[in-house]
């Protein structure tokens, strides 16, 4: 037997195909590359990271599972967050410093950052304007993009309104009717009517100015309940018992909007879109009340209708008053795409955030109303004094104020209703006598609560849903040629 012309022992040449065998079984050929030799799993890195720089890692290990880092000695820096950006990177991951000093890992979503970068992002948007004039170019910059990239320019021109109204129920101080309004043609958007009392009471003598009413649109948020729930009731009926006007209305592809869209379709840009549009129709149906003040409307909503608030406020100047509530964030931009599918954030130089968009309502009156328990937690140290100097350039400062409740959480509970109400009856000239207690303590218990069923306008099974209503996204879409 000969290897390369050299003659082998039958005994020599079996030992070396078994030692050749042996070596390949142990060091097979594909793990000689140097991706192959320095991978390592995801985990045991993060282990390493965590002895070599003594810090804590938090995380949901069901995000490292099955994941493996190529070249893992080689991505160790001098510290951790280098290290933690050479890792995680190539998995779309990211980290954010806790407040115990370790670091949190997650997913990388892409409505949310920390808030150390939402301050500097202010910090850079103040840049942008530092006289009045140039504050205003900023505005009408935002306006427009956030129209275009809504895709509102392609929109038809505002078609009749078509209200369909269910009988009135009378209650202490205040009416209900159910509507339905036709924004577009064969969509239809549904919510209910809340008046003052007409008559001899009280409360018109206090409130009512020849001017008529002002009127207060009430957007829904993420509860399934939409504006059925009892937070959103005792609210617009506090308003109404008041002296105003209150359209509260549900969201796109919930409430009765489902008869038409699932609720899959809710979760899509298009939603964002048709919020929106649904908000500045809703500005159209109270001014063709006749007894709506067109000078003195307001708009307040939680959560996502905390986000319809301030871009519809925003877009449409004839909101005089806004009120969003625990929503307003320079770091958080919304949860669900009906809030940040559609890429107005990234509107002028450098994108923009939730709180410059809520601040270019200066100089109409605007409560920013947060809490402990969410992403408004820093806005007394880090959004409303934004809020501030932008408002401070249009000449107003005082009106601009926040509500910060730091033991509480994500709702539109006792307290943050009673700010809401203040505010509004301090800019829309209500009067709080009417439901004030004898402590002097905004009282709502004479505000009903309305069962679900008597609050629907198409019937129990959507059996009143008129016959040319359209159906689905692609039926909306087609709709506006898209």
């Amino acid at each position: 037997m000969k290897i390369n012309g050299t003659r082998m022992k039958p005994v020599l040449y079996i030992l070396l195909i078994y030692n050749t065998l042996f070596i390949s079984e142990i060091f097979p050929l594909s793990a000689q590359t140097p991706e192959e030799i320095y991978r390592k799993p995801l985990k045991e890195v993060l282990d390493q990271v965590e002895q070599r720089f003594s810090v804590k890692l938090t995380y949901d290990t069901r995000i490292v599972q099955d994941k493996t880092v190529t070249y893992a000695p080689w991505r160790m820096k001098n510290d951790p967050e280098a290290t933690l950006h050479a890792v995680l990177g190539p998995f779309d991951m990211v980290f954010s410093r806790n407040s115990s000093g370790g670091y949190d890992i997650a997913e990388f979503q892409y409505h949310r950052r920390t808030a150390e970068e939402g301050k500097a992002h202010l910090e850079r948007l103040l840049s942008f304007y530092s006289t009045p004039e140039t504050l205003e170019k900023r505005r009408e910059e935002l306006k427009a993009c956030i129209w275009e990239t809504l895709g509102l320019n392609a929109f038809p021109e505002r078609n009749s309104l078509n209200p369909i109204v269910t009988p009135k129920r009378k209650y202490k101080g205040y009416t209900t009717e159910n509507v339905a309004l036709e924004t577009l043609p064969g969509v239809f958007l549904t919510g209910t009517l809340y008046r003052p009392l007409s008559g001899k009471g009280a409360i018109n003598r206090l409130v009512r100015r020849k001017e008529g009413f002002p009127a207060v649109l009430l957007a829904q948020g993420h509860g399934e309940i939409q504006h059925y729930g009892e937070s959103s009731q005792v609210l617009a009926a506090t308003l109404a018992r008041m002296g105003a006007l209150v359209f509260s209305y549900d969201m796109f592809a919930k409430g009765e909007s489902g008869l038409q869209f699932a609720f899959e379709d809710h979760r899509t840009g298009m939603a964002q879109t048709m919020q929106t549009w649904n908000s500045m129709r809703v500005v159209d149906f109270l001014l063709s009340l006749p007894e709506t003040d067109a000078s003195r409307i307001a708009m307040t909503g939680a959560s996502g209708g905390g986000t319809q608030t301030f871009l519809a406020t925003l877009l449409d100047e004839r909101i005089a008053v806004s009120v969003p509530t625990v929503m307003v964030s320079s770091w958080f931009f919304g949860g669900c795409p009906c809030e940040s599918g559609m890429p107005v954030h990234s509107c002028g130089a450098w994108g923009t955030n939730n709180t410059e968009i809520a601040a270019l309502a200066a100089p109409r009156p605007l409560l920013l109303i947060s809490d402990g328990g969410d992403w408004t937690s820093t806005t007394p140290e880090i959004e409303f004094p934004f809020v501030q100097k932008v408002y401070l350039l249009t000449g107003h400062p005082g009106r601009a104020e926040n509500a910060h409740f730091s033991t509480e959480g994500h709702d539109y509970g006792p307290s943050k209703r009673n700010a809401a109400i203040r505010f509004l009856a301090k800019h829309l000239g209500l009067s709080t006598d009417s439901v004030l207690d004898a402590s002097g303590k905004i009282d709502e218990t004479a505000c009903a609560v309305e069962s679900r069923e008597s609050m629907l306008v198409f019937g129990e099974k959507g059996e009143k849903l008129p016959a040319h209503a359209i159906r689905g996204m692609e039926a909306l879409k087609k709709l506006l040629s898209l």
